[in-house]
């Protein structure tokens, strides 16, 4: 039952990693789906209007009883526990990504990158490092998974501006926005300065395929039939970045995600061309 409640919240929340994800092999793809349940659930407090914050940290406090081996009620709270004592992963990831989670609840705005990156640490960097101990990948593999993590969490924020300004927020460095002219993010503002939104983004995003191309380079530590799911959902966040790329302003027109027959083709021509 409780596999299952996992994979619904995960799939609710992400169609490119969800449907990726089914190329794991079976042990692996199952504890996937218990991250994904955990921390898309912990995300449904935060990333709604009016947020949950009491239930938010209802939901934190039951973790931390769990970890300390009371019994909680909450079945995606009791599995993840048990993964990351399993994998071993570090008490340090989990406190980040609550923590990043809580600044959802109280920071609206960056001023710099190094803020930006702070946030970004704990809401996607660790997720790489507990998907790199689940796929029990070698240690020296942990920068390049934190970067694809990294990486993958800043052309979501390009991908979802106005979801983003909905919600209050603007992840991207103020310093950013102030070298371009642009006020704020709101279709109002940046109606108003296409030029130097364009060049806004232009920078985003070769930020963006920085960081990836660098994540890239860990390819090598993963085996092909667990490559071929990570390397597809990488496929997939490239494909976004090039239609972004080509009209900017399609962020305010749609949001920008590739179809399941797209996810599932590309992942069919991974399987063809990774060894495994």
């Amino acid at each position: 039952m409780v596999d299952r409640i996992s994979r619904k919240i995960f799939k609710q929340g992400s169609r490119t990693y969800f449907t990726s994800s089914w190329f794991f092999p079976r042990s692996v793809r199952e504890d996937v789906f218990l991250l994904y349940g955990f921390v898309r659930s912990v995300d449904n407090y935060v990333d709604v209007v009016p947020q949950k914050a009491e239930a938010f940290y209802e939901f934190r406090n039951a973790f931390q009883e769990s970890v300390r081996g009371a019994k909680v009620e909450s079945f995606v709270i009791e599995r993840f526990t048990e993964l990351m004592r399993r994998k071993r992963f570090s008490d340090e990831w989990v406190e980040a990504f609550f923590r990043s989670m809580e600044m959802d609840l109280k920071k609206k705005t960056y001023s710099t990158l190094e803020e930006t990156l702070e946030y970004i640490h704990g809401s996607a960097e660790v997720i790489g490092f507990m998907m790199a101990c689940i796929m029990d990948l070698d240690r020296e593999s942990f920068h390049q998974a934190g970067l694809l993590g990294r990486s993958m969490q800043y052309i979501n924020f390009v991908r979802d501006i106005e979801e983003d300004m909905d919600l209050g927020r603007n992840y991207f460095p103020e310093k950013d926005m102030n070298a371009h002219g642009l006020r704020s993010l709101k279709k109002q503002d940046v109606l108003e300065n296409q030029r130097g939104f364009r060049e806004f983004i232009r920078v985003q995003l070769q930020r963006y395929g920085g960081w990836q191309r660098e994540a890239e380079q860990g390819f090598r530590f993963i085996p092909g039939r667990c490559l071929i799911p990570i390397k597809t959902a990488s496929d997939m966040y490239k494909w976004t970045a090039k239609k972004i790329e080509k009209d900017p302003l399609i962020v305010y027109k749609q949001k920008v995600k590739p179809s399941k027959a797209r996810i599932l083709s590309a992942a069919v021509s991974n399987l063809a061309a990774i060894r495994v």
